[in-house]
This record gives structure tokens, C-alpha cells and sequence, in this order.
């Protein structure tokens, strides 16, 4: 019977029952990822499972009818994701899988899903976006931020393709390097702390700043570079800002 069918037919009515727990398998070698998604998932529906590890043969069989859900949080390449999401579901067919990530290529995303990954959440979301997006995989539908969708938007009204590997510019398309030019060597900073996905407590800390001044930087830096969050801005950034300032690199506290 083929994944679809599977779950349509014996999952997805369970899955839709709010009352119904998920049993939820984090792939993380990442001890503290592991603790802190851990924490978030604490108190909802998706109760963590004691598997883990990146041995698949490790897994025991789930009983059928029973919703399971694969968190994969490590670290991997295109193909290695594509390889695991095939062997999981081979392994569960009615099961579902999520990437949880810091960033990744909108192409990449796409790749992905087209192997079966069911959502893509991002680090940087909010708690109760990550419970309400994994919610809405367990009831049959595909998840992808935003911002990912703006970008492949984007790349296709400037025709550049689907093809894999190329960057994405989530900022509407105006040359970068005027854009940069508009930013402070402060806002510079702040804008590569969060491609690290940094709160705004820690960028203060960092930079030594207050917390507020840090927000009024963030509303500059948004404005400047065409963004509608951070998180839009910060993956504007990693494929312009690295490039065009790495001959003058920004030191923290500056």
C-alpha cells in the first residue's frame, strides 16, 4: 500500500484527534539540541521517544495505527537528509518527517520535500510555532517557513531556475552592495549575529549594548535591506553580507 494511502486511510484519523499523543523520535546526536527541543515538545501531544541515533537499525518496529513523528536536528548535506527521509519512511511508511535547522537553501528545502520530507522548521521560530507547525504535518500537510517560500518565489520571478545550489535573495531584488552600503558598521554587526540565529539578549551582551538599542537596530537593518523579519534578513545576509565585508571583518564591541 503505498505512504499516502497508509496514512490517510489508518494515521491521518488519528492524527486529527487532539487527545491522541505522537510518538516523536528525535534523530540528534546533540545533546543540549536534544534537551531543549525536549523541553519545548514538554507539555503537548509529541512525546519524545527514548530512541535515538543516526543507525536506523536501532529503531524498533512502531505498531501500526499509532502516529509516529521523525525530528531529524542533525547537521547533514542534501543528499544525506534525501537518504534518510527514503530509509525512514521504507523503515515507517506512515510516518512523518521534519528537518529542524538553523537555515537551509530554499532549493534545498525543495529537494527535499520532493523525497519525501513532510516539513521544514527553522531554530529561530518561536515555540509555539514549531508545536503548531508539527501539528499541522501530523494532519497531512506539507510545512515550510515562509521565508522559504518567499524565496522560491523570488528566484522565480528573476528566472533564475530550480536548479539546485543557487543562493536565494529573500529581499526583493535590489543590488546588495548598495544595500550594504546603507548599513552602520553597528547594524553590520548586528546583522551577522543573527545569521547565527542570536536572541537580542545575547547580541547585547555581545556587543555591549542594551537590549533596546539592539531592537531600534534591528528596525533599521529590516528597513534597509528590504526585510520583513529577521529572520528574512538574516538569510538575506549569509549570501551577501559574508562575501561582500570579508575583507574587513567586524569585531564585536567595536
Amino acid at each position: 500500500m503505498a505512504h499516502s494511502v497508509v496514512y490517510k486511510e489508518q494515521i491521518l484519523p488519528i492524527a486529527q484527534d487532539p487527545f491522541q499523543n505522537v510518538t516523536t523520535v528525535l534523530i540528534c546526536q546533540n545533546i543540549l539540541l536534544r534537551t531543549g527541543i525536549s523541553h519545548i515538545l514538554s507539555g503537548t501531544r509529541f512525546n519524545i521517544s527514548e530512541e535515538v541515533g543516526d543507525d536506523l537499525s536501532d529503531f524498533s518496529a512502531f505498531p501500526g495505527g499509532v502516529p509516529v513523528l521523525f525530528l531529524i536536528c542533525d547537521v547533514r548535506s542534501t543528499s544525506e537528509y534525501a537518504q534518510t527521509i527514503q530509509d525512514l519512511k521504507a523503515r515507517c511508511p506512515s510516518a512523518r518527517v521534519v528537518v529542524l535547522a538553523d537555515s537551509m537553501d530554499p532549493q534545498a528545502v525543495l529537494q527535499i520535500c520532493k523525497e519525501g520530507l513532510d516539513g521544514f522548521c527553522m531554530t529561530t521560530m518561536d515555540r509555539h510555532a514549531i508545536v503548531k507547525a508539527l501539528e499541522i504535518v501530523m494532519l497531512g500537510e506539507t510545512f515550510i517557513p515562509g521565508s522559504i517560500g518567499l524565496g522560491l518565489l523570488d528566484q522565480i520571478r528573476d528566472g533564475q531556475g530550480t536548479g539546485l545550489g543557487q543562493s536565494v535573495a529573500l529581499a526583493p531584488a535590489n543590488n546588495p552592495t548598495v544595500l550594504l552600503n546603507k548599513l552602520s558598521e553597528r547594524e553590520a554587526q548586528i546583522l551577522r549575529c543573527l545569521t547565527q540565529g542570536a536572541s537580542n539578549k545575547l547580541i547585547a551582551r555581545e556587543l555591549g549594548v542594551a537590549e533596546a538599542t539592539v531592537k531600534v537596530h534591528i528596525k533599521a537593518i529590516l528597513r534597509k535591506v528590504k526585510a520583513a523579519n529577521r529572520t528574512q534578513a538574516a538569510m538575506w545576509a549569509a549570501g551577501h553580507l559574508a562575501s561582500a565585508q570579508e575583507n574587513s571583518p567586524l569585531v564585536p564591541g567595536e
